[in-house]
Parts: C-alpha cells; sequence; structure tokens
C-alpha cells in the first residue's frame, strides 16, 4: 500500500531494467517503494501491446504513472505528448530519470492525486489503476476520466479478474461506450470512449 503514497522513510536503491516492446529497448531505473520495481509488469505490458499503438495521438494523460513506462513508451512509439502524474515523490523522480534515459522529451510529470492538480482534456487517458489503493480511488481514476478527456477521447486500462473487473465493467457501462478488447491470464484490457 505504501507504495502509492510518500516513501520518504524507505531506503532508496535505485537499480535498472532493460525490456523490449514493439521492436523497441528501453531502459527504467526503479527504487524501493514503486510498483514493479524489477521489470515491466504483464498488465502494462498487455496493455501497451493490446491498445491501438498506431491511432494514439495528441495529449496523453498517464494517470497513477508510477517510474514513467507508459508516458516514455508511448512518446517514443508515436508522436503523443505525455503529462505523467502520480503521488509518489519518488516515482515522479524516476520518471524525470527515465525520460532523459530514454530521450523521451515528449513527455512532462507533475504530482496529482488523481485528477487533482489536471487543468486541460486529453484525447487519452491511460491507466494501470493501483488496486490497493482501494475501489474508491480506482472507480474515481476511471469514471471521473469523462470530464478530462476531449469529444471522442477514450479511456484505455487494465484490471485484472480477480480484483473487480466484472464489477468494475459494470458499473463503468453506464458512463461510456465500454469495449473489452482482449483478455489474458486474467487480465482485462478496456476501452471506454465518453458519450
Amino acid at each position: 500500500m505504501a507504495q502509492y503514497f510518500e516513501n520518504a522513510d524507505l531506503p532508496s536503491k535505485i537499480e535498472e531494467y532493460k525490456t523490449k516492446i514493439y521492436n523497441t529497448e528501453f531502459t527504467f531505473k526503479t527504487d524501493n517503494g514503486v510498483f514493479s520495481k524489477d521489470k515491466l509488469d504483464y498488465g502494462t505490458r498487455f496493455m501497451l501491446e493490446t491498445i491501438p499503438m498506431k491511432e494514439i495521438h495528441g495529449d496523453v494523460l498517464d494517470l497513477g504513472c508510477g517510474y514513467g513506462v507508459v508516458s516514455v513508451i508511448i512518446s517514443k512509439l508515436t508522436d503523443a505528448k505525455c503529462d505523467g502524474v502520480d503521488v509518489n515523490k519518488r516515482a515522479l523522480h524516476l520518471c524525470e530519470l527515465n525520460k532523459n534515459l530514454n530521450k523521451a522529451y515528449n513527455t512532462n510529470f507533475f504530482e496529482s492525486d488523481v485528477y487533482e492538480n489536471i487543468d486541460k482534456k486529453y484525447d487519452y487517458i491511460i491507466t494501470n489503476p493501483p488496486i490497493r489503493a482501494g475501489k474508491e480511488v480506482v472507480y474515481k481514476m476511471l469514471g471521473e476520466a469523462k470530464n478530462h478527456l476531449k469529444k471522442d477521447g477514450k479511456l484505455y486500462f487494465v484490471i485484472r479478474k480477480e480484483q473487480g473487473a466484472k464489477s468494475c465493467i459494470k458499473y463503468l457501462e453506464n458512463l461510456y461506450e465500454l469495449e473489452v478488447l482482449d483478455k489474458s491470464k486474467g487480465f482485462f484490457i478496456i476501452s471506454c470512449k465518453s458519450v
């Protein structure tokens, strides 16, 4: 749970891993107190490999960006401009390191508790929501996305069956045009179009 909030008391131990996606190699610096510090987690990889990358353009919000994986990869593979937000200051410091390490200069990272510091609308909001932060936080991230999407904008996210995918889908179907893009190993990749 602590990884989603403040980690000042956790000793820092910056490490690095390499990963390949869409035939492009990336290097990420990680640290104690951030999600999936040893490798690109399966859910995020599956999401990035499932969403129609060739269609991604304009302004993208990487909500709960962690150490910047989604922003860095999307900004390198598309011409989109990515804003990444998180509440974890340590993760945001890593974002800056990873932006420079991967020359992902079309990215901008800043602190925001969900949409608190968001003052513009986006073509896409993309997230692997922090399930351990609780249902209330996750539903706020997903449900309120529509208020921060441009006309015809889309929310893409990944959620696991065992973490309430079915009830989440039911909730969001009242708010969006929802489509399950793919399923694998209990992970659902979901597209929500604002209406």
